[in-house]
């Protein structure tokens, strides 16, 4: 599936069914909104459940749409029966968000053999960054 070209069409239905049918995802609402080879783009419609107690968007919530957008970019880029994990995810919070939908898009920086490095950036509905992140992973 790292096929540099793109993904096809069946394997880009694979991958939504994937992120929509993890119950995790299904909690706090991620939609599958792209995804190509190396990038995965993912969003979240703000709920009031989805609040911390100041009103805002919670940032486990945030760093949890990220791992998983990075992790939807790096399937991308792994042979059949390759698996990757998380080793480290450094997020940084630039502001907060209220209302509608955010969404993270996920593109990884480097493939080596082993240590793969990813890059993610999270948006609210103007436009504006919420976060941005950087993340390694480890082929297992």
């Amino acid at each position: 599936m790292n096929d540099a070209a793109g993904l096809t069409p069946d394997q880009k239905g694979r991958i939504a069914d994937a992120l929509h049918g993890l119950p995790f995802a299904q909690l706090i609402g991620m939609r599958l909104v792209d995804v190509r080879p190396g990038e995965a783009t993912i969003k979240i419609e703000m709920r009031d459940d989805l609040r911390q107690p100041h009103g805002v968007l919670h940032g486990g919530v945030t760093a949890t749409l990220i791992d998983t957008a990075m992790a939807f970019a790096i399937i991308t880029r792994l042979d059949e029966g390759e698996k990757a994990t998380t080793v480290d995810l450094t997020v940084h919070y630039l502001r907060p968000h209220f209302e509608g939908t955010f969404t993270c898009t996920a593109k990884v920086v480097r493939a080596g053999k082993r240590i793969i490095t990813v890059s993610a950036d999270v948006i609210n509905g103007e436009g504006k960054q919420i976060a941005t992140a950087i993340s390694t992973y480890t082929k297992v």
